[in-house]
């Protein structure tokens, strides 16, 4: 379901996730806000016997951000998951450590250019430049300046939200190419085997990429990222930025956690990055990014030894 507002502005408030359905009053959404802040406190301390910080961003829906252009739909912001987990956060000294809030300068820039695309429930180039600038800061890492004059392509598409009209608006798409002194040199295998089957866009869950950059400019830190569509493996994306900024970067499409992975590769940065709507879901952190790769490359046919 969704709802149309102004302006060509379209809202995600139905779906497997009930998007509308999470803004309201109740104890139970109470009760996963505190669940999720002992997840990302136990996070921080286990990431911190291992030498690494842990941080948490969570990118807000457009219905946390745009009531002004709803037109007719009846729901209070102030009462989406990431509204309530950044409050609680902010109240402990063990959470602002972990949370980069996203949120407040979202809200703050709204008035700005558009921070997501008007017909579909990612973000857009502002929007993701936003929180990259944001988790450099967090990090204190110096962050690139030059991403919007990186090479791009412009066009019209339908999308996510837009497809599921009778008659799908199009929307102009500003694809990046942001990797330029970054390279992949490790994952890849699900990535690899889904672009030679024509089902890429199928790819999202335990997709995996390793990217290495030897500019003398790079951070020379190694962050893990476990994240979503607004991070992904495209070169446009959240990911190749990081990539572009840090010396290491790997990239798991997941939000629960591979702490076996994360032991092995010991890195100095450990950031969950994921999409609001999946808050009121809380993950076991049991992921065995190995055995789901193994699996998944089985399913299409490849030999895991391959």
């Amino acid at each position: 379901m969704y709802h149309a507002g102004k302006d060509g502005w379209l809202f995600l408030t139905g779906g497997t996730n009930e998007v509308a359905g999470q803004y309201r009053r109740g104890r139970a959404a109470g009760r996963v806000a505190r669940r999720w802040r002992r997840l990302i406190v136990q996070r921080l301390r286990r990431c911190e016997g291992l030498g690494a910080r842990y941080l948490h961003l969570v990118v807000p829906e457009k219905l946390s951000l745009y009531e002004d252009r709803f037109d007719g739909l009846a729901l209070d912001p102030r009462l989406g998951p990431a509204h309530r987990l950044g409050a609680l956060m902010r109240w402990s000294w063990s959470g602002r450590r972990a949370w980069i809030d996203l949120l407040g300068p979202m809200r703050a820039r709204r008035a700005g250019p558009d921070l997501h695309y008007r017909t579909d429930t990612h973000w857009n180039v502002h929007g993701c430049l936003l929180a990259y600038r944001l988790i450099c800061r967090a990090c204190r890492a110096a962050p690139r300046t030059d991403f919007l004059e990186r090479p791009f392509e412009e066009f019209e598409a339908v999308l996510d939200i837009g497809d599921k009209l009778d008659a799908p608006p199009l929307e102009t798409v500003r694809r990046y190419d942001f990797l330029r002194d970054a390279e992949r040199v490790g994952g890849g295998r699900l990535i690899d085997a889904y672009a030679a089957a024509g089902r890429l866009g199928e790819l999202h869950g335990g997709a995996h990429a390793v990217y290495r950059n030897r500019s003398a400019l790079a951070d020379p830190r190694t962050l893990v990222l476990f994240g979503d569509s607004c991070a992904n493996f495209s070169p446009g994306g959240l990911t190749a930025m990081l990539a572009e900024t840090f010396r290491e970067v790997h990239f798991i499409w997941s939000s629960n956690l591979d702490w076996g992975y994360v032991e092995r590769v010991r890195p100095d940065l450990v950031l969950c990055e994921q999409v609001e709507r999946f808050l009121p879901r809380l993950p076991e952190d049991d992921l065995d990014l190995a055995a789901f790769e193994a699996e998944r490359l089985a399913a299409l046919g490849v030999p895991v030894g391959a």
